[in-house]
């Protein structure tokens, strides 16, 4: 099955670089660019990519927000692509809230040609790209910064079974399914079944927010 992305960036030559670069594989196809993010939400809506590969600082409309109106689109706009967010920072509050929207992840423009392409490959099947230690540094980071949701995440939490806040308590250290599954010596089928049902009671549309959540609700604390 071939994975359709579109690249927003406001640098001609970086477009041009990782289109060339995911063009050249098989099972991804580059069906657009575009220079901000006001034309990257329209080029989106009329291309329906799986995956957007979304820079944050940009003219006109900046990535967080167009990140905003693809993952919360108005009513009657059913399409809702995975957002990838590309940066030159290693620790960026636009980045961090772009999570807490939403994406599925983000990556530093200066990673290896084979991280993107894997990037695009995890966020495509439906995972969070959380395993770069930096990404739970930067949520560590800011949820430190934002006590004021706490009481209110704390108070949601209180609706998961033990086993469920069990399992996003390690979700949140970045454990994958099959690490959840042998350090609770479960199936990992089990354990996929468990984070549906944790991002279903909670609302959450899919790792990178629950992790941000785990955070921001005090079940995981920074530095752990």
């Amino acid at each position: 099955m071939t994975t359709r992305v579109i690249i927003v960036d406001d640098q001609a030559m970086v477009r041009a670089g990782f289109a060339a670069l995911l063009a050249a594989q098989s099972d991804i196809d580059v069906v657009g660019e575009a220079p901000d993010g006001a034309q990257g939400v329209e080029l989106s809506r009329r291309t329906h990519p799986d995956v957007v590969l979304m820079d944050v600082r940009m003219p006109e409309m900046d990535g967080l927000e167009a990140a905003r109106r693809l993952l919360e689109p108005a009513p009657g706009v059913t399409h809702r692509p995975r957002v990838l967010m590309l940066t030159t920072f290693d620790v960026d509050d636009y980045v961090y809230e772009a999570l807490r929207a939403g994406a599925s992840g983000f990556l530093l423009k200066d990673a290896p040609p084979a991280d993107l392409i894997a990037a695009v490959r995890v966020v495509a099947s439906g995972d969070a790209l959380l395993a770069p230690s930096v990404t739970r540094r930067l949520i560590a980071d800011f949820a430190k910064q934002r006590p004021a949701v706490r009481g209110k995440h704390a108070l949601r939490l209180k609706g998961l079974t033990g086993r469920e806040t069990e399992v996003l308590t390690l979700v949140a250290r970045g454990q994958s399914n099959g690490e959840i599954a042998q350090t609770l010596v479960l199936a990992e089928q089990t354990v996929k079944t468990h984070v549906s049902r944790v991002l279903t009671k909670l609302d959450l549309r899919d790792r990178a927010q629950a992790v941000v959540f785990a955070y921001e609700s005090g079940l995981v604390a920074p530095g752990e």
